[in-house]
């Protein structure tokens, strides 16, 4: 029996978990005609697989036709679930894992116009500023009406063998009841702490009805809003007891804060740059003051934070969610004593904020998670040992290395520069994300425990590749800031990567013209505007920045706008001109019939990056296959067999930024699904 903490088993009411690791209800936005299908069970299976106690699913799956998913949910309210949820549950229950679900009705925390247009509803008329519907204010037929939806939901959970489920309070719903901020109801369920609980205690009590003493239920809540007028800690606290003394419920999942504004949304799930496990202290009050089995999890990324929240007794189940989407198999390398190998969740959140834009759920580093179907989250041997050589140690290229060298072949990279991690380390440079440099780390460490010969301070040429004899050559040179976007003047400006490296100083007046609408743009806009330029964005968007997307967008906002940035959209850059010691900006618009000026001392251009391809096209006439790649066999998950050149001495490939700009994610998926067929 291990003495980790982690390691202990917990008895939850009848059932034993294995240790004490969960994932916390999310929705990794994989359904499928809203159904649980394959993908979204083999996501589910392979954390499972990773040793994982606990895994919840479906992060409000909805209960009702008027709940209708604000991004892509599993619908609980469709029978048809069932035998989709069963096939999920079995499959779990095969790897020794317990599985849950959380129900949900949205409330106002959706949109009118999705699903069957019908009213969201909500206890008072106020919208959400998130997803901005007025709701209809609820009448008594609505309220009967959801609580029997919800019964039904949890029924047909049971039936497809949950373990237990968990109902989502904060922000949703039931604590849209709870908050004397959203309901404007009066009496029986408006008014009182009494009257505003009515609701969720109905929901429970008519749980209990339909699927008995013995099923699990939980409830998902704020033990405190941190909002003027809001429920308190204290208030949180009280309600908490309530749960408990109600004997309705078998745990707590305490969550701090609320969610109706992307600000609200990322203070209760914080991301990278931001404090880990922030409201970890509040969720060991309400398990002290109730004495009852405690959930929680908030950025809590790493063993060591974890094993905290268990060994000072602060909850009984600690929650890494996002780490497990980076990792699946954490429980698995803890047991083995391998925690330095265990892939790091840099709290990019590209997972979350991919889902608020409509998209699925990927890791920014780990490009196997939601396509376990397609993609390996552990590599196999090659039949044949092959070399293997890299040419850039960017997040393409270590990757790529990494993969290779699991395969067990003779790798060897060339990096240009001392150190490795292209873009990442320069993006790493600011405070705000240099968490991300753990992209690089991690497989630096992998390939060096895996032989991985470098050079770095190496300019690879064709010579240079052409003498080590390889079978494959991989060209992951990156790109370099594309600047020359203007009709004239191009020579005037300078580049955001030259203001986040320090090689260009702050300007007094600055324009910076964000093209692109990546990182970049605002980590030299917020290093300016901390130098003490007077900083005006503009991009000739209609939204500024949107390829950072919402949650990530809020700490920058928070600085900028502290340091009196002006942002401006839907205008573009034409040209820059000199007057006198000055620079004078031309300014336009896609919409035409505009032009202004700008007089500024400094001009900065993020307009995404240019392919650093020389080397690569040098090489092409030498390769078996002339750098082509048949999309038919990647997208099948097989070896590329093009030979176009049968007297060529390798295969050549390309792969991210020296392709062409894209984002990190795509730089390690396109390493991942050429090398795992090496």
């Amino acid at each position: 029996m291990s003495s980790d903490p982690l390691l202990q088993p917990f008895q939850l009411k009848h059932l034993r978990l294995r240790n004490r690791i969960i994932v916390t209800s999310h929705e990794p936005a994989y359904p499928e005609d809203g159904m649980p299908k394959e993908r979204y069970r083999a996501y589910t299976v392979e954390r499972a697989k990773g040793g994982i106690a606990l895994t919840m699913t479906a992060g409000s799956a909805a209960v009702a036709k008027d709940s209708p998913p604000a991004f892509n949910n599993v619908l609980a309210y469709k029978d048809e679930v069932v035998p989709w949820i069963r096939e999920l549950t079995d499959a779990v229950h095969a790897e020794g894992a317990a599985v849950m679900i959380q129900l949900t009705h949205l409330g106002r925390r959706t949109r009118w116009d999705n699903g069957d247009w019908l009213p969201v509803v909500a206890p008072s008329h106020q919208r959400e500023a998130a997803h901005r519907a007025f709701p209809k204010k609820l009448e008594d037929w609505d309220i009967r009406r959801i609580v029997e939806d919800y019964a039904d939901a949890a029924e047909r959970m049971q039936a497809g063998g949950m373990d237990g489920i968990e109902l989502e309070a904060y922000g949703h719903l039931i604590d849209q009841f709870w908050s004397p901020l959203t309901n404007g109801l009066d009496a029986p369920y408006g008014g009182s702490i009494e009257n505003r609980l009515r609701f969720g205690f109905e929901v429970l009590r008519a749980i209990r009805a339909r699927v008995g003493p013995d099923f699990i239920v939980g409830v998902r809540y704020s033990g405190d809003e941190r909002l003027p007028g809001g429920n308190a800690k204290a208030d949180g606290i009280d309600i908490s007891r309530r749960l408990k003394d109600s004997g309705l419920v078998d745990f707590l999942n305490v969550v701090v804060g609320h969610i109706d504004t992307d600000p609200g949304l990322t203070d209760l799930i914080p991301i990278q740059g931001m404090a880990n496990s922030p409201h970890l202290d509040l969720a060991g009050e309400i398990r002290a003051a109730t004495d009852f089995p405690t959930f929680h999890a908030a950025k809590i990324p790493d063993v060591a934070t974890a094993r905290h929240a268990i060994a000072s007794g602060k909850v009984d189940m600690v929650g890494m969610t996002r780490a497990h989407m980076t990792d699946p198999h954490i429980v698995r390398k803890i047991i083995e004593r391998r925690e330095d190998d265990i892939r790091p969740c840099v709290g990019a959140n590209y997972c979350l904020d991919r889902i608020y834009q409509g998209g699925a759920a990927y890791c920014i580093h780990n490009p196997a998670t939601g396509r376990e179907l397609e993609m390996p989250q552990t590599i196999q041997k090659a039949d044949r040992r092959k070399k293997i050589v890299v040419i850039g140690s960017g997040p393409a290229g270590l990757e790529a290395a990494r993969v290779a060298a699991e395969r067990g072949h003779e790798v060897v990279v060339f990096e240009a520069a001392d150190k490795p991690g292209g873009q990442i380390r320069l993006t790493a440079q600011s405070e705000r994300r240099r968490e991300m440099i753990s992209i690089i780390d991690w497989r630096m460490n992998q390939c060096e425990k895996l032989g991985v010969r470098f050079g770095f301070n190496t300019w690879a040429e064709a010579d240079t590749v052409t003498a080590e004899n390889a079978d494959v050559v991989v060209v992951a040179t990156g790109g370099l800031p594309h600047t020359e976007v203007l009709t004239s003047g191009n020579e005037l400006v300078v580049s955001a990567w030259d203001i986040i490296s320090g090689d260009v100083k702050p300007g007094g007046e600055v324009l910076v013209f964000d093209d692109a609408g990546d990182h970049a743009g605002l980590q030299a806009a917020e290093i300016l505007a901390s130098a003490g330029s007077k900083v005006e964005v503009m991009t000739p968007d209609r939204s500024f920045a949107p390829e950072v997307m919402a949650m990530n967008l809020v700490p920058y906002m928070r600085s900028l706008q502290k340091l009196d940035t002006t942002f401006t959209v839907t205008y573009r850059l034409t040209s820059v001109e000199r007057s006198g010691n000055r620079l004078l900006a031309k300014v336009g618009s896609d919409y035409g019939g505009i032009a202004k000026e700008r007089l500024v001392d400094q001009v900065v251009v993020n307009h995404g990056t240019i392919p650093l391809d020389d080397l690569y096209f040098e090489l092409k006439p030498l390769s078996r296959n002339g750098g082509e790649v048949s999309y038919d066999e990647l997208l099948a998950g097989q070896p590329q067999s093009v030979a176009g050149n049968p007297d060529g001495a390798f295969q050549l490939f390309r792969i991210g930024d020296a392709v062409s700009a894209r984002n990190t994610h795509a730089a390690i998926y396109d390493a991942l699904r050429l090398a795992k067929d090496f």
